[in-house]
């Protein structure tokens, strides 16, 4: 597994400011988001976590599984979070050509509207966090704001504890944060054990949580 870094870096941010990192707030909430669904088990027991802390967060999910999966996709519409492209087949854009990318792109947001046909999908998160210049600026003019984040879980992470993962959030969030998870099978053994932990301690701290 390639090294990655669960805070991102102000250099960082600053150096791609035309995409989205964190966001200015007075408040005392963060931006969950959840990549990669919609999935059997997985996203139903995410859904359950975050009714029971009256949380809103921000799915980002792949066209194929949402056709593969409309009931649990309706599920997250139903309980009032909102929707994100991450394409239709998790691509990574260092691996394709910016036409055939771009293709997919909007074969994810085709499918995501066949089943959720009024909201226009607005937001996008590219797998892997990695996008072109080529790549953003084609699809920040088809309207898409680019979703990236200030922590990363590393839920996906199969090598590290679910004490770890906790602690990567719990450790490097602050007012504005979006962080990273992922409803995915992968993820599922340590976001089971982790995020419950992460949603009853950011509450205790007084944090809130807001969809994007």
């Amino acid at each position: 597994m390639k090294p990655y870094l669960t805070k991102t870096p102000s250099v960082v941010k600053f150096i791609f400011k035309n995409l989205i990192w964190d966001f200015k707030t007075e408040d005392k909430e963060v931006f969950l988001t959840f990549d990669d669904g919609p999935t059997p088990e997985v996203t139903t027991f995410v859904l359950d976590e975050l009714r029971k802390y009256n949380a809103k967060a921000t799915f980002f999910c792949i066209g194929k599984n949402v056709a593969k999966h409309p009931e649990i996709f309706k599920s997250i519409l139903d309980d009032g979070h909102p929707i994100g492209n991450h394409t239709h087949n998790h691509y990574n854009c260092k691996e394709h050509k910016l036409d055939l990318y771009i293709e997919n792109v909007l074969l994810a947001e085709e499918t995501i509207l066949k089943y959720n046909p009024k909201n226009q999908v607005q937001l996008f998160r590219p797998p892997y966090g990695r996008i072109s210049k080529k790549a953003a600026k084609t699809i920040k003019q088809k309207g898409y704001k680019i979703i990236m984040w200030d922590v990363l879980s590393a839920d996906f992470d199969t090598s590290i504890s679910a004490e770890k993962c906790i602690e990567n959030v719990i450790k490097n969030v602050k007012s504005g944060s979006i962080i990273v998870f992922h409803d995915s099978l992968k993820a599922f053994p340590i976001l089971q054990q982790a995020l419950p932990e992460i949603l009853k301690n950011l509450q205790n701290q007084g944090y809130s949580f807001s969809a994007i």
